[in-house]
């Protein structure tokens, strides 16, 4: 009789005496006969066996004895101790002791045990906990015997990203460096979870608190070193006064120097998100190469939530807040189409005049024109490539090609070409000046003396120009959103602002890089207006009387011109010419132009009715009218005709004509035919 006998031994033995061979849990099948004949057949099948071992342990010691039964004695003669381990009486009581357990995992390369262990907890429900835990994430393919911590691990993660931008590199170092491995560096890979990643976020909200405060009391020491400045410039009588007000001063000032000492800028939320994608990067690496994690813990923690700056627009009232407060409304400002007419006047006479005009109505990025070379323009064809750019690294410079969707061609209006041209005779002029100083780089933006642009240099330049020049303060970055609104504003598709700005889809270029003009928004609205027709009510004062000179065989072409008066009435006049006799007028309160072109349509339709004319045509001219005039004037023009038309009288509706008749005999010929 054969019976199977299922048989498991903690670790893979070789005696030939066991019931496994290489591998514990395989099952073996035994003869129950006694004759040593029956040979043994094993089932190459395995079952993998969970079977952890549980102890308590304690930290209690006692006193070493000798062989003689002396208690032995260390070189500092104190006496030498020993762990009690599993023989602790103490061990018997309810709380004594931690748990520890061991479980073996499949026998690693050349056949090396594999041995999980873990200790310290508290009851043993806990410590079963953590084994099953262990287990199913050994089963998933986690190396739950790893002893690499996460900062090991992030280190070893960006050292083989090779394909990396620079500029993105620079980033995930930064985060690297100065948040996750001080908080998350100490911490083993395998023991790594979300709350470790909650406390880091807690911790860095608790570091921003410290430095807020840390940044106003460095406001109140600046404002101290101000005020003492002040008082020690407006000093005066006796030389013993002015030396203690300046000691003063130098006394403030070295405070400054003091407290500015550590002073880091507060971590916002839009940087945090950004670090937790870093790090759910290398979390995500990890376990698609080495199944390193469990889960990407990164992808559990809340954050706060980041609201993308809108661009907002420097109205008229807005500009006066900032002239009277100093504050700005946002962090994205837009010039109006004035005030970019302004700076454009002011920095007329500056060396690169020519590149603010090109920033402004192409809006390409400033690396991208610290790098633009005089062999992607074409100045014949009216066209330059942007197919090159210049990133700052910690203020080095790295020439790379952009993304994919940056790489673009712009098509340059006559304007921008002439401008290309003008400076290209400026850099001539310079070249000859400077003679063999100068520098040949061969980029179409340069120095006087030929050398290439610094990005961060050309963002500090265009704010000093903007601070001389009065106007409310954008950055160097707005006139993208700028240009964007520039052209949507003529009229433009969106693909097209798309395709110059160098956008990958439509949608970054609508919800990030365009702001809505005044004059967008009056536009909008009106045009809501007038898709529901309305009864605007209005007054005769002097009836319409069309003369017999304005009559051109039965045709006649005369005007409707509305003026706003004073209490916002307006008054509508019909004349022939500008300066003919009014023919008629009407009054009405309206809310704008186009109430009044409603109104005086309305009126010689009526007038029309009323003396059996026909109105032919209808032709508004209110878009004529410059921007700043259109809220006070309106201009249509009608063509009327005399409609005497003939009489039915002598048409016999009862019978058909001859015509009727004679083309009934055609179509039966034709068919006999």
């Amino acid at each position: 009789m054969i019976i199977p006998v299922v048989a498991f031994s903690p670790a893979p033995t070789c005696h030939k005496d066991t019931p496994t061979l290489e591998c514990w849990g395989k099952m073996v099948q035994r003869s129950t006969q006694t004759s040593t004949d029956v040979p043994q057949v094993e089932i190459t099948k395995g079952i993998r066996v969970f079977d952890p071992s549980y102890t308590r342990r304690c930290a209690c010691r006692e006193p070493v004895i000798g062989e003689d039964g002396v208690p032995q004695v260390g070189a500092d003669g104190k006496p030498k101790l020993r762990k009690i381990g599993a023989a602790c009486p103490k061990l018997a009581e309810k709380d004594h002791g931690t748990w520890y357990f061991y479980f073996e995992l499949e026998a690693g390369e050349g056949g090396k045990r594999q041995r999980v262990r873990r200790g310290g907890f508290a009851r043993k429900t806990d410590a079963q906990r953590k084994a099953k835990e262990l287990y199913d994430a050994a089963t998933a393919g986690t190396d739950v015997l790893s002893d690499e911590t996460c900062g090991d691990f992030l280190l070893r993660w960006i050292k083989s990203k090779k394909s990396l931008a620079r500029t993105t590199r620079h980033g995930y170092e930064e985060h690297i460096r100065n948040y996750l491995l001080p908080h998350l560096g100490h911490i083993k890979r395998r023991d790594l979870k979300v709350r470790h990643l909650d406390l880091m976020y807690d911790a860095i909200e608790k570091e921003n608190a410290e430095r807020v405060l840390h940044r106003l009391r460095v406001d109140q020491l600046q404002k101290d070193r101000d005020e003492a400045h002040r008082v020690w410039v407006r000093a005066a009588g006796k030389e013993e006064e002015r030396r203690a007000a300046r000691r003063a001063f130098l006394d403030a000032n070295a405070a400054l120097r003091e407290g500015k000492k550590g002073l880091r800028k507060v971590t916002s939320a839009a940087t945090m998100h950004r670090i937790n994608d870093t790090l759910s990067s290398a979390l995500s690496w990890g376990i698609k190469r080495e199944q390193a994690f469990a889960r990407n813990w990164a992808q559990l923690v809340e954050l706060p939530p980041v609201t993308r700056p809108k661009p907002l627009v420097w109205t008229p009232e807005r500009v006066e807040h900032w002239k009277r407060t100093g504050e700005k409304p946002g962090p994205v400002m837009v010039w109006t189409p004035k005030l970019t007419g302004e700076f454009l006047d002011f920095v007329k006479d500056d060396w690169l005049y020519e590149l603010w005009h090109s920033f402004i109505f192409l809006g390409p990025r400033r690396g991208e024109m610290a790098a633009l070379p005089w062999t992607e323009v074409s100045i014949d064809a009216l066209w330059l490539r942007i197919s090159q750019q210049i990133v700052e690294v910690a203020y080095k410079l790295y020439g790379e090609a952009p993304k994919a969707e940056s790489v673009r061609t712009v098509s340059l209006s006559l304007e921008s070409a002439d401008n290309l041209v003008s400076f290209r005779s400026k850099q001539e002029q310079k070249r000859k000046e400077w003679g063999d100083a100068y520098v040949e780089t061969g980029r179409v933006w340069t120095h006087e003396n030929g050398e290439a642009l610094h990005p961060d240099w050309i963002s500090r330049r265009f704010a000093r120009l903007v601070e001389l020049s009065g106007l409310p303060p954008v950055r160097l970055h707005d006139l993208r959103h700028l240009a964007a609104t520039l052209s949507l504003l003529a009229g433009n598709d969106i693909k097209v602002v798309q395709e110059k700005l160098g956008h990958s889809s439509r949608q970054i270029t609508s919800d990030t890089y365009t702001s809505v003009l005044p004059e967008m928004m009056r536009a909008e609205a009106e045009s809501v207006i007038a898709v529901v027709p309305r009864e605007v009510p209005f007054e005769v004062d002097t009836p319409l009387e069309i003369p017999g000179t304005a009559w051109q065989g039965d045709l006649a072409v005369f005007f409707a011109h509305g003026a706003r008066q004073s209490g916002g009435s307006w008054t509508v006049g019909a004349q022939t010419q500008p300066d003919s006799d009014v023919l008629g007028m009407v009054t009405l309160t309206g809310r704008g132009q186009d109430d009044a072109a409603n109104a005086a349509v309305k009126w010689m339709r009526d007038h029309c009715t009323a003396n059996d004319l026909e109105l032919v045509r209808i032709e508004n001219f209110n878009d004529h009218y410059r921007e700043d005039q259109r809220e006070h004037f309106s201009l249509l023009r009608f063509t009327v005709a005399r409609s005497e038309a003939p009489s039915i009288a002598g048409w016999d509706t009862s019978r058909p004509s001859r015509l009727a008749s004679r083309n009934g005999r055609k179509r039966s010929r034709s068919r006999a035919a």
